[in-house]
């Protein structure tokens, strides 16, 4: 960095440092993937080229602005106090960011093996959940303080280097000055205009992906694509053939479509005798299968539920449609694919849609969403209150103009024996729907509860002495604090009156996590789903590929009912049910069959794979044209309905 002794000397000393602490970032995050992550030599070598193209943007972006403030400058100016305190200070300010950001990046890829993405956009909007884990996962003080003191020091070291001295000192004319901004602001325009992240994506193994962009760079990029055009981005079929392939696999025996042209609202026909029991919703977060000693754990740390899934209906082959929360909330309320970008839940105009609880509703119920956390986050309770539910929660947020707020029951301090930065512990939310179930039985009211449970995220704390995993020590400790809540939620609610008459549907809303050397790793989307206190059904396993979609048309048949449907699951049940599954990331949409996966991906790219379930192995293959056109008619359809209305309740 001495080479550079003109004023441009700091600016140049930043890029320097920029380049080296994001290259030994990247290689320890090679180093920690490397077992799994499958990566050839000339692979490790493409992801280390695009790595350093991607990090140069990032420096200029992050020094175009100091680069101008250098140029128009004035010479009297530039050995003055003022233009050394603003050196310094800005230097040390911008390093020490880099330093947190560097340190984030790799708290993320432990959770999600990625760099920053829509969910890294989604934690910097809700800063108090996001604060208060840093807080409980991570020594803050020995964190800071740390920061603090490796900028500190690298500042020292340019110092040291006369980094400062030359910028200061330096006599560089206009002219000079002119030239070197022109070419930093050309560098900065051309990585704009031919540079973006899907360069990245354009390896084969998506660790290669991932190590090969940079944090920062993946951040921006991935605020400004919030939500994709389906019609813009993804390959696409005329709306005429999309809606007569869907409502051609959306029918059967019991189903008569009730509109014509682009609709799949129709009514659902059954002629035995109808049951209708309360039904309890689990909603399990972050739960994989591969936790259960039934699906291969040797830990035993799911006890609770390896019982429970041989005394009930265990759907052994279902598969989440995506990777986050919200994701699995649409899955589970909705029943309709997953569209590229946010999930519906988090998206305007995502009110009054046909959705489960309006079905319970429309039936006579109550419908009621549980949180343990704010349902303010990532915009649950607006979404919920909106679509035929009450909500209880822990409030933290109350809006004046929320007009769900009349609808909304908090969770009072003195019911509440732990809480973390998510919400309340599993035990205390179980609590607050027993209590709400027995208002509503003694009012004589049948109930539809969707319980969204907390405790199996991380910072992975839980109240002590329950279980013989310390808390907040690994996820292991969680998943089986988590099994021991349902354990605790089962012997209370079996004492009740109401409970002989209560189905209980246990299903995580996603997998603990995605990574894998795939797009999709479909592995990493397969989650337990247990029905339990059915009535009129023995205790069983259905082995047949399915999604979280299909949970309420498959339990709705078994007990009869008849309803209006805008749901795109299906009764796995039913003779005319095809084994399918639709797993998707935020820009990946993936349409599984068995044996089969094919994947639409932006610039109208399609990818076909044979895969085996045994060995969780994908290899290419040629297009499947029936696959193909079964995949566009559910998604390109689904995007159509909800960005037309065609979603919505009818009158």
């Amino acid at each position: 960095m001495r080479f550079v002794k003109n004023r441009y000397a700091v600016l140049v000393g930043f890029i320097t440092l920029f380049l080296i602490l994001s290259f030994f970032v990247r290689t320890a995050l090679l180093i920690w993937a490397f077992p799994q992550a499958g990566l050839t030599f000339p692979a490790i070598l493409t992801l280390y080229g695009k790595g350093f193209i991607y990090d140069t943007g990032v420096a200029l972006f992050l020094t175009i602005a100091y680069g101008l403030y250098l140029l128009l400058l004035p010479q009297r100016l530039n050995n003055t106090v003022f233009n050394r305190v603003f050196t310094y200070t800005g230097f040390f300010l911008a390093t020490m960011v880099l330093i947190f950001s560097f340190f984030a990046e790799f708290t993320f890829w432990g959770e999600y093996a990625g760099r920053f993405d829509f969910i890294a956009v989604d934690y910097l909007i809700y800063t108090y959940e996001v604060i208060s884990n840093i807080h409980q996962s991570y020594p803050l003080p020995l964190l800071i303080g740390g920061v603090l003191l490796l900028t500190a020091f690298l500042t020292w070291l340019l110092h040291r280097r006369g980094v400062f001295r030359h910028s200061f000192h330096a006599r560089t004319g206009f002219l000079h000055r002119l030239g070197i901004f022109a070419g930093l602001l050309a560098l900065t325009i051309g990585h704009v205009l031919w540079v973006n992240n899907a360069w990245a994506d354009k390896s084969k193994n998506r660790y290669g992906q991932e190590l090969a962009k940079a944090g920062i760079y993946s951040f921006v990029s991935a605020y400004l694509n919030n939500e994709l055009a389906y019609d813009k981005y993804y390959l696409l079929a005329t709306e005429g053939a999309v809606f007569a392939d869907i409502r051609n696999l959306l029918s059967g025996p019991d189903a008569h479509y009730l509109e014509n042209g682009n609709s799949v609202y129709r009514h659902i026909a059954d002629t035995h005798p109808v049951s209708t029991p309360n039904v309890i919703m689990v909603t399990i977060e972050s739960f994989s299968a591969d936790f259960m000693t039934r699906f291969g754990n040797q830990q035993y740390i799911t006890p609770v539920l390896d019982s429970i899934a041989k005394n009930g209906i265990l759907f052994t082959n279902m598969y989440a449609t995506g990777t986050r929360t919200v994701r699995g909330m649409e899955a589970l309320s909705l029943a309709v694919p997953p569209t590229p970008g946010q999930s519906i839940v988090r998206r305007k105009q995502n009110d009054n849609l046909t959705s489960v609880g309006g079905i319970f509703e429309a039936a006579g119920y109550e419908s009621t969403f549980f949180y343990g956390g704010d349902g303010y986050f990532d915009n649950m309770n607006r979404f919920f209150g909106n679509n035929g539910y009450d909500i209880t929660d822990r409030l933290r947020h109350k809006l004046v103009d929320d007009p769900i707020t009349t609808r909304r029951t908090n969770i009072p301090d003195e019911a509440v024996h732990f809480e973390n930065a998510w919400g309340v512990c599993d035990e205390d939310i179980y609590d607050a729907a027993i209590r709400s179930a027995d208002e509503k039985y003694a009012a004589g009211k049948p109930f539809y509860d969707f319980i969204m449970t907390t405790s199996n995220h991380r910072p992975f704390t839980y109240p002590a002495g329950k279980i013989n995993i310390p808390s907040g020590t690994c996820r292991e400790g969680a998943v089986k604090y988590t099994d021991y809540a349902i354990g605790q939620f089962l012997q209370k609610i079996r004492q009740k009156p109401w409970f002989s008459n209560t189905v209980i549907v246990f299903v995580a809303d996603h997998c603990a996590s995605s990574a894998g050397k795939n797009d999709i790793e479909i592995s990493k989307y397969h989650i337990p789903c247990i029905f339990y206190n059915v009535p009129g059904y023995a205790p069983q396993e259905i082995n047949t590929m399915c999604s979280q979609i299909d949970i309420y048309p498959t339990l709705l048949g078994m007990l009869h009912w008849s309803y209006n449907s805008n749901l795109y699951g299906k009764n796995i049940l039913d003779n005319s049910y095809q084994p399918r599954a639709m797993v998707s990331t935020y820009q990946k949409l993936g349409y599984l069959e068995p044996g089969k996966l094919l994947v639409l991906s932006p610039q109208q790219k399609v990818a076909c794979y044979n895969w085996d379930s045994h060995k969780d192995e994908q290899r290419p293959a040629q297009l499947d044209s029936t696959l193909l056109k079964h995949a566009i008619a559910n998604y390109q359809s689904a995007y159509t309905l909800f960005k037309t209305g065609g979603m919505k309740q009818r009158s």
